[in-house]
Order: C-alpha cells, then sequence, then structure tokens
C-alpha cells in the first residue's frame, strides 16, 4: 500500500451516531492513518444548530450547509448518518455525482434507493460502502458482496432489530406486558420516543430488503417485503410458547425454491434449542446458508454509537486503502434488475406454507374444539396440538392454544374469517407462524 497526503472526511449528521464516528476519527487517528496508508482529517460536519453545545467543542466544524460537505474541495469522503429517506437521499446523490466517496448507515435510503445509488457510484467511480445499513457493527455486508459470492445463497434468517429482540426479551424472561416492556426500553434509550418504526417491523423490513438484495442478486425493496410487528404479543403467549418448547422473535426471513423467492418480517415461534431461540436483550443475529458455506451465522450488537461507528470507520478506511492503491473503481453493485429479470419471482405471502400457533377466547361448553376442528378441516389444516387455557367461570369461557401442521398462509387466513364468524367465538387473541427449518 502507498502513501498519500491527507483524506478529507465531512460527516452529514452529527447526532449521536455521528458524534461517534467524530470521536473516533479524532481519538484513533494515528491508528487509523496507518491502517488507511494516509491521514484522516475531518473537515466538518453538517448540523442543524450550529451554535449548540457539543461535547466535541472546536475539535469538529459545524456547517448548516451541505454544499459545504457534499461539493467542498477538501472532502474526499462523505459520511451521512442523518437517518431517514429525505434529505439524505438527495445529498448522497449529490455527493455521488460530485465524485464524492461514500459511507452511509442509511438503512431506509439503501432499501428504496440502494441500486440506482450504486449505479450512480459507478458511472462517477466512487465508492459506495453501506455496512452500518444493518446489524450495526456486526459485519454481514462485507461478506455477501465479497467471501460468499460463490455461494448460491438458499436462505436468511435473521434478528435485526435490537428495540424489539430487548422488548421481546423481556416479555418472555420478566412476564412484561408489551407497554411495560416497551416503557422500559424507552427509557434506556433502546426505542424512539416514537417507536413505530421498529415495533410494526418496518426497519427489520428496510434491512432485510438491503439483505436480500445482496444475497439473491436481485432487486428488494422495502415496498416487497411484507411486514408485522409485535404489539399483539402477550406474556401469556411466552408462557405457552415455553411449554410447547419454544421461544418468540421478531424474525426477517428471505428463502429461494426454485424460482421463488419470498421475503418477510413477522414475529415467529423457533424451537427452544435453536441459535436463533438464544439471542436476547438488544443483540442481532443472521443466519445465511448457502450451498457451499452451510449455515454461517453472524451475531453481535446490532445499534448503538460504538458498533456503528465500527462499521462505518470499516468502511471509511477500506475507501482510503483503495484511494492510497489508485484504486477508484467501486465494488460490484449488486444487479439492479427486477427480480423477474434474474429469473426470480417474488412469491405472495399468500403462498407461504408453514406451521402456526393460534390463542382463541371462546365458550367454554362442550363441542367447541370440535366446531373450530371441523372448519380447519374444510380449509385443509390439520390439528398437531391443542390445549386449553385460563377457564373463566364467571365468565364461561376459556383459552384455547392450537398449533397446526404445515398449512397454506392463505387458507389459514379464510379459516380464521370462518372461525370468528362461529357463535361460541370470542375473540382471536393471537396468530404466530412457527419456524422449524
Amino acid at each position: 500500500m502507498t502513501t498519500r497526503g491527507p483524506i478529507g472526511i465531512g460527516l452529514l449528521g452529527l447526532g449521536v451516531v455521528g458524534t461517534g464516528v467524530a470521536e473516533a476519527l479524532l481519538s484513533k487517528r494515528n491508528e487509523l492513518a496507518k491502517r488507511s496508508g494516509a491521514p484522516l482529517f475531518l473537515r466538518r460536519a453538517l448540523v442543524r444548530d450550529p451554535n449548540k453545545s457539543r461535547a466535541l467543542g472546536a475539535s469538529v466544524t459545524p456547517v448548516t450547509d451541505p454544499t459545504r460537505v457534499i461539493e467542498a474541495p477538501d472532502v474526499d469522503i462523505v459520511v451521512e448518518v442523518m437517518g431517514g429517506e429525505q434529505p439524505a437521499c438527495a445529498y448522497l446523490e449529490r455527493a455521488l455525482k460530485a465524485g464524492k466517496h461514500v459511507v452511509t448507515a442509511n438503512k431506509e435510503v439503501m432499501a428504496k434507493h440502494g441500486p440506482r445509488l450504486l449505479s450512480l457510484a459507478q458511472e462517477h467511480r466512487a465508492h459506495l460502502r453501506f455496512e452500518a445499513s444493518v446489524g450495526g457493527g456486526i459485519p454481514v455486508i462485507g461478506p455477501l458482496q465479497r467471501d460468499l459470492l460463490a455461494n448460491d445463497i438458499t436462505s436468511i434468517r435473521a434478528i435485526i432489530n435490537g428495540t424489539t429482540n430487548y422488548i421481546l426479551t423481556e416479555m418472555s424472561q420478566k412476564g412484561l406486558d408489551f407497554s411495560v416492556a416497551l416503557a422500559q426500553a424507552q427509557q434506556l434509550g433502546y426505542a424512539e420516543p416514537d417507536p413505530t418504526n421498529d415495533v410494526e417491523g418496518i426497519d427489520a423490513a428496510f434491512k432485510l430488503a438491503v439483505l436480500a438484495t445482496l444475497a439473491f442478486h436481485t432487486r428488494v425493496t422495502a415496498a416487497d417485503v411484507p411486514h408485522e410487528g409485535i404489539t399483539r404479543m402477550r406474556a401469556k403467549d411466552f408462557l405457552y410458547a415455553r411449554e410447547l418448547g419454544y421461544a418468540i422473535k421478531l424474525l426477517a426471513l428471505a428463502t429461494r425454491d426454485g424460482n421463488g423467492l419470498t421475503v418477510r418480517v413477522h414475529p415467529v415461534l423457533l424451537p427452544l434449542e435453536t441459535l436463533l431461540a438464544k439471542v436476547d436483550g438488544a443483540f442481532n443475529a443472521i443466519e445465511i446458508k448457502g450451498d457451499l458455506t452451510g449455515t454461517v451465522t453472524f451475531h453481535g450488537l446490532g445499534a448503538g454509537p460504538r458498533p456503528t461507528s465500527s462499521a462505518i470507520l470499516g468502511d471509511v478506511v477500506n475507501i482510503a486503502r483503495a484511494m492510497c492503491d489508485g484504486q477508484s473503481a467501486p465494488l460490484s453493485s449488486p444487479a439492479a434488475d427486477g427480480p423477474e429479470e434474474q429469473g426470480l419471482r417474488l412469491r405472495h405471502m399468500a403462498e407461504l406454507q408453514t406451521q402456526y400457533y393460534l390463542r382463541l377466547n371462546v365458550a367454554d361448553r362442550p363441542g367447541v374444539l370440535a366446531q373450530i376442528a371441523t372448519v380447519l378441516g374444510q380449509h385443509e389444516i390439520s390439528i398437531a396440538a391443542v390445549v386449553q387455557k385460563d377457564a373463566d367461570a364467571q365468565a364461561r369461557t376459556a383459552e384455547l392454544v392450537i398449533t397446526t401442521h404445515p398449512a397454506n398462509e392463505a387458507r389459514m387466513h379464510h379459516a380464521l374469517d370462518a372461525i370468528t364468524r362461529l357463535p361460541v367465538m370470542t375473540a382471536v387473541n393471537n396468530l404466530i407462524r412457527v419456524e422449524t427449518v
């Protein structure tokens, strides 16, 4: 590796993650210079309020005009840590068109616009790296782009939202209700004041779109990923699941079967003995199955300023090394064509075949189970197990927990519609899919 003059870094955003990146650039200046082949200088950072008091003090020059970062002649690498789709996406486009190398932690932008931005990077001979967009400090984007390229990937199963995994862990281990566990996560800073993107599975859908695009060499956008959140989970679901031998996790899944690709995010029951079932707290885990490697699992903290800074600075150093070696061409981008052009068809959730867990509130009288079983049978759904729980003598109701053999998703929903119309039914309290493979 050759050496060259200083490489200028410009930050778009100086929040928690941006501050973490800036602190690491300053405190690890000598080590990063040795690993990069050139000194890395933080030139300036785009902020909303330049007068706000910051821990970094005068070490970082705050600016409010994005042009002073995006098009500045002394900035070689633009690091985007603003979050959100806009104006971040527009700024990244401008930076790439200006010939700047770009590092981003923005899963929403990459999920919605990744292939187009990668094509733009190629057109302008710029690097675009995004390791921090999925899994925080867990190295998974790079391995998919390089180390696993010889594999035909058949599946991804991932816990990729630390907030929801923390909430589900607290509900499972301490018997907390969802609202209590969420409030606790917010107090600890794991959940945002508005937790919608996390608890409704939107954040995980963004990340799965990025992973699936890379793994299957096709374009998968956030709009292609059906998602369900964890707001219907109750403490008793975890109790019943454990009795049946399962844990409950919010899972992001992408599965290739022949020429079909199924992508989805939703809560699942996982056998307690599986590795993903043991991933607790704010940790993430990404399990990838290839034809040559078999199953490989990446595990670690999926969020926070330090892990995310690690991924961002790893990308910065790699770009700096390439600059020192005179390599201006970017990594190969994922396919810009859609699934059909790649010979893959995105399967609809209605085509899914899986097992199900049902928690039903019913009238506590003879013949109820027979009526429910009849409806399920009419829709070609076979019962694997059934347990009666929590009988209420005063209300004359009981709770039934039913698990099924593999069944079709569309048939299951048609069956549930019919079951809700039975006179003996009080409520369908929950439906959770079961992952056993």
